[in-house]
């Protein structure tokens, strides 16, 4: 007879953790899946600071947020598994099914609801297709920051990254403090893919140089990477002839995007986002297989750890209160190209619930515009936004009123706001943060900007390289 649960929770990064907490105390029996030999996630291996600053008005590291959480999560009754693997979730009637592998042998859990916190991966080099040989020295941001934070060994000497994104910026200053050479960092796009903040402390505070518009082709080494080819791109992001050098490194780091871990999703059958890459949820992070819900980096990728638990919050207290008779009216929410992606891509107006917190990245950098959410074409919701940039996520709390069980249409609409001479535009703490950035940041967007040493040679040139023979 398998054992009996109300919740289970699928993975205690930070999602996991306020999920199974926020289960419990709601009246819950919770049982917490680990497949490490800790709790925490991937904030055990961040060490830098910056965490908690929303939720507890105080910068933390990773580990000093995460066991925040491990210490409430120890005041609950919520039961926790560790190095704990789910190999399969079937759902029968109104229950779940869990087979679940451990070193103790495979046991069967069955549960009233299921909440998936798995979070997301890196992509690979294999996933964003660079030439040439496939030597040592290659390595994702995130297995450089493990080697660096937690097993103590440097991955690199001397090392390019490739993309911007958050966790490539703080590996840049990682590894700068460690005493390595960071020669740039390379983006394939226009402006940096992580937060300005980052850029500025990351980098600018540091002299590391921040390529725009260029990428890596192609790698050159047998045993150990040996050297990178950098190439100009197009707008298209095409690499173009003619613009390649050569750059002397023993490592590439990547940080080329975050995808959701979403593979018990798929076997559950709940629908995926072709945005998000994760399920499609409603404002109570169901999925749309009743009785799923889902939180955190496994539903889309988020910037800032208090939104991941915010999120496993409201997956926790509503998959607590699941209850499998109520009935189910979902209207999808509609948003413009203006919008990268808008989350829930849903709202169930059968339910309870009629708020809803909304988060929403803009396509591209956008100033001075208004954002609005229409309900059946009344306006329920503005706010005005003196800049947008894809890479940040911005959150929005939303009312639907009296008349929310009758609705039939959301829609999020972007419009640029028109500022009179006699009204000048008000700054707010983004927009002060975000002008200040600009003017600092110091791009280098254009190759002609580009000053290349002794270590930066045209291609065809290959210095003294000592392993000439292999490059071809």
């Amino acid at each position: 007879m398998p054992n009996r649960i109300d919740v289970t929770v699928i993975g205690a990064g930070p999602a996991g953790l306020a999920a199974a907490i926020s289960a419990s105390r709601n009246g819950a029996s919770v049982l917490l899946v680990e497949r490490e030999a800790r709790l925490g996630g991937i904030l055990k291996q961040c060490i830098h600071d910056g965490f908690g600053v929303l939720r507890y008005r105080e910068k933390l590291s990773g580990p000093e947020y995460a066991y925040r959480d491990i210490v409430e999560l120890e005041t609950t009754n919520a039961r926790v598994m560790l190095q704990t693997y789910v190999s399969r979730i079937e759902k029968i009637g109104s229950k779940f099914i869990l087979t679940l592998i451990s070193s103790n042998g495979l046991i069967q859990v069955e549960s009233g609801s299921i909440v998936l916190a798995t979070g997301c991966r890196e992509r690979t080099a294999k996933q964003v297709a660079i030439h040439g040989t496939r030597p040592a020295g290659v390595f994702t941001a995130g297995t450089a920051q493990y080697y660096t934070n937690i097993l103590g060994q440097m991955p690199t000497k001397r090392c390019i990254i490739l993309g911007s994104g958050d966790i490539g910026l703080i590996m840049a200053r990682r590894l700068t403090l460690e005493g390595a050479e960071v020669l740039g960092v390379y983006e394939a796009k226009s402006e940096p893919g992580g937060l300005l903040r980052n850029v500025l402390q990351c980098l600018n505070d540091f002299e590391i140089p921040l390529r725009l518009e260029h990428t890596v082709t192609r790698l050159f080494g047998t045993d150990r990477l040996k050297a990178v080819e950098i190439c100009r791109v197009d707008k298209n992001m095409t690499p173009i002839p003619g613009t390649e050098k050569l750059v002397k490194c023993d490592a590439l780091i990547l940080s080329v995007g975050l995808v959701p871990e979403n593979e018990l999703a798929e076997m559950l059958g709940a629908e995926l986002n072709n945005k998000t890459l994760g399920p499609v949820c409603d404002q109570n992070n169901m999925t749309t297989v009743s009785g799923v819900f889902t939180c955190g980096n496994s539903t889309h990728v988020n910037d800032l750890v208090e939104f991941v638990s915010e999120s496993g919050v409201i997956a926790g207290s509503n998959a607590a209160r699941y209850n499998y008779r109520a009935a189910r009216s979902l209207v999808p929410i509609s948003s413009s190209a203006d919008f990268l992606y808008v989350v829930p891509q849903c709202i169930d107006v059968g339910s309870q619930e009629n708020e809803a917190t909304i988060y929403f990245r803009s396509s591209e950098v956008r100033k001075n515009v208004t954002v609005s959410v229409l309900a059946d074409g009344q306006e329920v919701f503005k706010q005005h936004y003196n800049h947008l940039r894809p890479p940040e996520m911005e959150r929005i709390e939303v009312y639907f009123g009296g008349e929310f069980q009758r609705m039939s249409k959301v829609t999020l609409r972007m419009e640029d706001t028109v500022i009179s001479e006699e009204e000048p535009e008000e700054e707010d703490a983004q927009s002060v943060e975000t002008v200040g950035a600009q003017e600092d940041l110091g791009y280098v967007d254009d190759s002609e900007h580009m000053e290349y040493d002794d270590d930066f040679a045209d291609v065809g040139d290959y210095g003294d390289i000592d392993d000439t023979e292999d490059i071809r």
